[in-house]
């Protein structure tokens, strides 16, 4: 199967022979049919080779593609997952443009399935102020094939917005071409009703929503990382309003905290697990920015929380610092580092360090003097395994970045959300967080992260009490068993 070079791209066998979650993720889209799997990837694979997939790029496609604004990945639905964007009054059917289109279209596809390790899409047709002019079924068609034949489990649902009557009929084909797994996932909507499905930050004005968002190219939109990343902001001398404390804490090895903060930082944990678990129970009434705030990314490596946007306050709030909770999930030491799109404004702490097996660790993100947070800042996360023998000194993570292969990497993005109420969410920290008692709220918090550690130690001893007392029945019964057989052979020679 994998033999036939001359039908796929060594790429794409090569990577399939390396990575198990693509795999997964067609087993799991043909609901673990092994005869079924094997048809997608080599219908797949042979697509993505007569599409040039690997290879597609903005500079192999005509410019006025990306300008007419057609087809592009902007916000989040209500579960997290991205929105690509089809404004079908962009759209005008041409034969002869319809490779080019269609080419953009895996471009797309293939840009954010590599930047984002192939996190679902929900796909939203924007049918506003279309007529008969637009209705391109072939076109159609190939979207939806590029989900049900060619990505696998990379689509959660398809959001229709106000489709014409006219467009019944073309739909009722399109329908024929799903099966029931995807016909389930089509949602049709209005005005009235799309906010089930996508909030209103993330939806135009003419959608009912409140997001000002413009296209326009370049740069590729919603591309997070198009300005230079830099490893940390300024140093501390640079900020007037910087402690001496945390002058000192900046000349040690990175990734080392005073005793102070690792102390705080502790704190947060516990507070962010005890939030969580409230919020489980609570969800119905919690605040909407502490639900977005407790959500986790579950990556390869690590497990990231908060899992996309990273809550500021605005210069009126004074809320200038957040907690980034990273959990290794592997059984080996994981390396990361912290990268921003506007240095000059952050200081990231940790910003390049590593993470036991096993273990939770804290980043401090704080602004800087006068800045405040803006919309437009984002954060890279990149994580990478090292080996046990390899040390996690300063120099030992600088020579592993310097080596280890892009293919190893885990990268996740979060941006950041300017919360302008006075209410802050539950993982903002407060300018003076670390230099004032704890009290009322916060004294709760600490006081049921003691009872759960006593909790956790009584566990523990109980857990060692029941293997001495099921040790202790063992060796009783062997010698019980050792004197009933001596007593037999005692028995057994006066016979």
């Amino acid at each position: 199967f994998l033999d036939k070079s001359d039908k796929y791209d060594s790429r794409d066998v090569e990577r399939l022979q390396q990575d198990d979650k693509w795999v997964e993720n067609y087993l799991i889209w043909r609901h673990d049919v092994v005869d079924d799997t094997l048809k997608m990837i080599d219908e797949s694979f042979q697509w993505r080779k007569e599409y040039t997939v690997n290879d597609l790029s903005e500079s192999v496609l005509p410019k006025w593609l990306f300008e007419i604004g057609a087809l592009f990945l902007h916000g989040y639905d209500k579960e997290g997952y991205k929105l690509f964007w089809f404004k079908v009054k962009h759209h005008t059917r041409d034969p002869k443009q319809q490779l080019e289109k269609k080419k953009l279209v895996a471009f797309w596809l293939e840009h954010y399935a590599k930047r984002d390790h192939g996190k679902p899409l929900t796909v939203v047709f924007d049918m506003a102020e279309t007529g008969i002019s637009h209705i391109d079924l072939d076109f159609v068609r190939f979207i939806v094939n590029c989900f049900t034949d060619y990505y696998p489990n990379f689509l959660t649902k398809i959001v229709i917005f106000e489709m014409p009557w006219i467009m019944n009929a073309a739909f009722k084909i399109v329908k024929g071409w799903l099966g029931p797994d995807a016909i389930s996932m089509l949602k049709f909507t209005n005005k009235n009703d799309v906010q089930e499905y996508i909030s209103g930050e993330y939806l135009p004005p003419h959608m009912g929503g409140t997001d000002s968002f413009k296209y326009s190219y370049p740069p590729l939109v919603d591309d997070d990382f198009q300005t230079p990343l830099c490893e940390n902001g300024p140093i501390a001398s640079e900020d007037e309003h910087e402690s001496k404390e945390e002058i000192d804490a900046d000349t040690k090895e990175t990734g080392e905290l005073n005793e102070a903060q690792n102390l705080n930082q502790k704190k947060m944990n516990s507070i962010e697990q005890i939030s969580k678990s409230e919020e489980t129970d609570k969800t119905e009434v919690k605040p909407k920015n502490a639900k977005k705030a407790l959500t986790t990314f579950k990556g390869s490596l690590l497990h990231i929380s908060p899992a996309e946007e990273l809550y500021f306050g605005s210069k009126e709030t004074g809320e200038k610092k957040c907690l980034i909770v990273l959990t290794n999930v592997t059984k080996n030491v994981v390396a990361f580092k912290v990268r921003t799109t506007a240095p000059e404004k952050y200081r990231v702490k940790p910003s390049n360090s590593s993470c036991e097996p096993g273990t939770s660790l804290d980043i401090i993100v704080s602004l800087h003097g006068g800045f405040a947070a803006s919309l437009q800042d984002r954060f890279l996360i990149m994580a990478a395994e090292m080996d046990q023998s390899s040390g996690a000194g300063v120099p030992e993570l600088t020579q592993f970045w310097k080596e280890v292969p892009r293919t190893k990497v885990m990268e996740h993005r979060l941006r950041c959300h300017v919360i302008e109420s006075s209410k802050p969410s539950s993982l903002t920290l407060k300018d003076n967080a670390f230099n004032i008692p704890a009290k009322t709220n916060e004294d709760l918090h600490i006081q049921l992260t003691h009872l759960l550690q006593i909790n956790k130690r009584l566990e523990e001893e109980m857990n060692r009490c029941l293997w001495f007392q099921q040790l202790s029945v063992v060796l009783s019964l062997l010698s019980v068993t050792v004197a009933a057989f001596c007593f037999y052979l005692a028995y057994a020679q006066r016979s």
